[in-house]
């Protein structure tokens, strides 16, 4: 009687499935690691996307606050006190800085306080519309007279204040439609309401202010900054 037929196969080719088995393991395990590390790579750039935008936002919100509350303190607290002449005389500190920001005065016109960089032209310059407070307290910062006016005011005496102001160094003009009064001349630190043109104050408070003691940088310049 003949022995069966060995089916059973090679070592040689069992080996190789073996191995070929193996690698599609690996294989596999290899993708599955990709794609953990994928995902896991995915959800934390999304967060820290989140996080970022929201400490952009807060920056943002956090300077915001901080430049509304600066600008508002700029010129400080305080009050006008009056004199017998009429001239007011403001009470609080009047900062100085330089600030490229708006500024909140707590007087109007403002007589003082954080202003912009570069002054208002005063050298005798009459302006058509309405300047930015910020260079003109710089003006005033330098020892001139800001004569203001409303529509209130009759042209007759905004004809004649021009003229004075044209002839006179270190002062300046411009329509403030907002001021409590017709006509006001300020001055750092100072300031007062004259009932016209020929009222005797306007000579008076030209005399005292212009270049007076209060100027916190005599002599600087009135030309070379900002003009209409």
């Amino acid at each position: 009687m003949g022995s069966a037929k060995n089916t059973s196969p090679a070592p040689h080719q069992d080996r190789r499935d073996r191995i070929e088995e193996m690698r599609r393991a690996e294989r596999a395990r290899a993708r599955r690691g990709r794609i953990m590390i994928v995902s896991v790579s995915a959800v934390v750039v999304a967060a820290l996307i989140g996080v970022g935008a929201w400490a952009v936002t807060k920056s943002g919100d956090d300077k915001a606050s901080s430049d509304a509350a600066d600008s508002k303190a700029a010129a400080g607290s305080g009050h006008f006190s009056y004199a017998g002449d009429g001239v007011g005389t403001w009470s609080g500190k009047l900062t100085r800085n330089h600030v490229t920001k708006k500024v909140t005065y707590p007087m109007n016109p403002p007589v003082g306080g954080d202003h912009n960089p570069v002054w208002m032209n005063c050298n005798g310059d009459v302006y058509g519309k309405a300047i930015p407070d910020e260079n003109a307290v710089h003006a005033l910062e330098h020892g001139s007279v800001w004569v203001t006016y409303n529509d209130k005011a009759a042209g007759s005496d905004v004809k004649a204040l021009a003229a004075k102001v044209k002839q006179t160094p270190y002062s300046l003009m411009s329509p403030v439609q907002d001021q409590k009064d017709p006509i006001m001349l300020s001055a750092w630190g100072h300031q007062r309401t004259v009932k016209s043109a020929s009222d005797p104050a306007v000579a008076s408070f030209f005399s005292t202010f212009v270049q007076g003691k209060q100027t916190p940088e005599p002599g600087a310049s009135c030309t070379g900054g900002l003009s209409q």
